[in-house]
């Protein structure tokens, strides 16, 4: 007999990205009375890792719960970002409804589509919050017929359309139900939640069912699975079955030896659980994404979101520069094995894969941004690697045809520089979908283009808008192959011999165009030190020192003036390098190289090709 649990309440927060979720559950954590009076709070408490903080993006779900008016609420801080949508589709099965959170000035926005799509789908009730309503360029009546035109796009029934609006300046840590009534605090979306959003249902006296979402990965207990009790209750030491619906051979007879449930920031250690409660497991080592807990004399496993395939695929490589070893701390190939093959611990959208040789790992994600997240936390660990340039995964279809994956891209430039975008993707094999006026003056471009055109395209964009472009992209399934894409039109500055590189050296160099070192670098022949003028690539010797003679001061150096160097960040490294080109990553320094250093070896190999 199915029954409703009237004292919690599951909700995830979507939204596009930046506009203010993280912020909101913040204020939600706040009010509730999660911290004491006297608590220092950081800023976006959610986003804990340090990328997190420092990007502004919530990268990994989170899982929260506040207690209001005898009711626990259960709260899932989910990513924004496309590259991490394998997240949100997952996170949606353990919630009965959803907060979508939209920005009073920007509007419907590209993502916001993306992650309402998958909640509808799902039949899950929505609760539409408006936020920033304190902006002072906020168009909030505006901005929900936008939100109810997307519902009627992606076929909403009647129900669904009939969602609350609430008003919220999650900053001011206010909330209101009326326009032109001025908020007081959080109260009128605490109430929303309970009202709208409906109590999670189940059958307490049935087998235990409980569905894994979430992996969470701690050294101390190892794997810990985060999942909903859908039927029956669990409690500690129960032997249960660890079944996949997706893998019917799986069936193990395992022990719950740790049991957690959510209290603020915190992970509270329960005996047991009843339905409807999100719950932590720990001491199941071989549990996964998908697998289901089930009751030892009636396994049934329940079904689950299938994870998205990766789309793009790097090689890590071990560093095998002339500087190898001189910063990193872990620079082997067993060393970069282990790392990232523990990396599959916790993300679901990764995948590793051995290569011919011992030195090279290939390793897909859903995007760069995926891809450079975990290049950045490694090195930050202290890793040492070389990575090449991202390229796409191409499928074949029945008939022998290669496709490859694709994205809808949507751009909002202003108007004077439209055209320029417009001839840069269409180079890059992308196809115009749609043309409009967006707001503030802007134009909405709408593209078609193969996910390959827009790898290294992301720099260029904002220098040829002056920053003022907005790009989003979203992934759209696999088409039919559109050629080959030419992606960077200038060659690399390559330095000629190992050394340190100095001003006189520098400032001859620097004629032929941007360089990427200063003065006092350690370079390496067959290093990249920066970017040619023209299309081809040209070996210049950075080390060169002005030969003295008794009739010239050694001070007459002194006058040469170098133009400072273009310092890549990482995103702009890997969107600059080549096909033939590797980028050296250690703890301290980005260098660009060549795959073969050796000068002579390369013009063969260039031959040949």
């Amino acid at each position: 007999m199915k029954q409703k649990r009237e004292d919690v309440r599951n909700v995830a927060i979507i939204a596009h990205v930046d506009h203010g979720k993280t912020t909101l559950v913040d204020e939600l954590l706040k009010q509730s009375g999660v911290f004491r009076e006297n608590q220092e709070v950081a800023e976006r408490v959610m986003d804990s890792n340090d990328i997190e903080r420092e990007r502004g993006i919530t990268i990994l779900s989170k899982n929260t719960a506040v207690m209001y008016k005898d009711t626990k609420i259960n709260i899932i801080d989910t990513p924004g970002h496309a590259d991490f949508g394998g997240e949100v589709e997952r996170v949606l099965k353990m919630v009965n409804g959803v907060i979508l959170v939209v920005d009073a000035f920007e509007g419907a926005m590209p993502q916001t589509k993306f992650v309402l799509r998958k909640a509808l789908e799902l039949k899950l009730p929505v609760i539409v919050c408006i936020n920033k309503i304190d902006r002072p360029e906020a168009r909030p009546n505006e901005v929900i017929d936008e939100v109810l035109e997307l519902f009627l796009d992606l076929e909403a029934s009647d129900e669904q359309l009939d969602c609350p609006f609430v008003f919220a300046s999650a900053k001011a840590g206010t909330a209101t139900l009326d326009l032109d009534t001025p908020g007081q605090n959080m109260i009128p979306l605490f109430e929303t939640i309970l009202d709208y959003i409906p109590a999670p249902q189940g059958d307490p006296d049935t087998g235990t069912q409980v569905l894994i979402s979430t992996i969470d990965y701690n050294e101390y207990v190892g794997r810990i699975g985060v999942g909903k009790v859908d039927n029956g209750s669990i409690r500690v030491n129960q032997e249960v079955m660890l079944m996949n619906h997706h893998d019917p051979e799986k069936q193990k007879k395992v022990k719950v030896s740790k049991l957690y449930e959510f209290d603020g920031l915190n992970k509270v250690e329960v005996q047991s659980a009843e339905i409807g409660s999100i719950v932590a497991i720990s001491g199941i080592a071989d549990i996964h994404i998908g697998d289901t807990l089930c009751d030892l004399n009636d396994p049934q496993p329940l079904p689950f979101q299938k994870i998205s395939e990766p789309t793009i695929a790097m090689h890590f490589i071990v560093n095998d520069s002339p500087l190898a070893g001189q910063e990193g701390k872990y620079i082997t190939s067993r060393h970069l094995r282990d790392r990232l093959y523990r990396e599959l611990n916790t993300d679901v959208s990764l995948r590793v894969e051995d290569t011919e040789t011992t030195e090279a790992f290939k390793v897909s994600g859903r995007g760069e941004l995926h891809l450079s997240v975990l290049i950045e936390n490694m090195r930050r660990e202290g890793y040492e690697f070389a990575v090449s340039k991202a390229e796409v995964l191409y499928h074949t279809d029945e008939k022998g045809h290669k496709l490859e994956p694709m994205e809808q891209v949507y751009v909002d430039v202003p108007e004077e520089f439209s055209g320029t975008v417009i001839e840069k993707l269409s180079q890059r094999k992308g196809e115009l979908r749609n043309m409009g006026a967006a707001s503030g003056g802007y134009t909405r471009l709408e593209f078609s283009i193969p996910s390959r055109g827009l790898i290294g395209y992301r720099g260029e964009f904002m220098t040829d808008t002056k920053g003022n472009g907005i790009m989003n992209s979203v992934f759209d399934g696999y088409g039919p192959y559109k050629g080959d894409i030419q992606y960077r039109k200038q060659g690399s500055l390559i330095a000629f011999e190992a050394g340190e590189a100095i001003t006189y050296g520098l400032y001859n160099a620097q004629e032929r165009g941007t360089l990427f070192i200063g003065p006092g670098d350690k370079v390496y022949s067959g290093m990249v030190v920066g970017q040619n003028g023209k299309a081809e690539d040209i070996e210049i010797n950075v080390c060169k020192k002005k030969q003295l003679t008794n009739t010239r001061s050694s001070s007459a150096d002194e006058a040469l003036r170098l133009t400072p160097p273009k310092v890549l960040s990482l995103e702009q490294a890997l969107e600059f390098i080549d096909t033939d080109e590797l980028l050296e990553v250690t703890p301290t320094s980005l260098r660009i190289r060549k795959k073969i250093l050796d000068p002579t070896l390369r013009k063969r190999a260039g031959m040949k090709k």
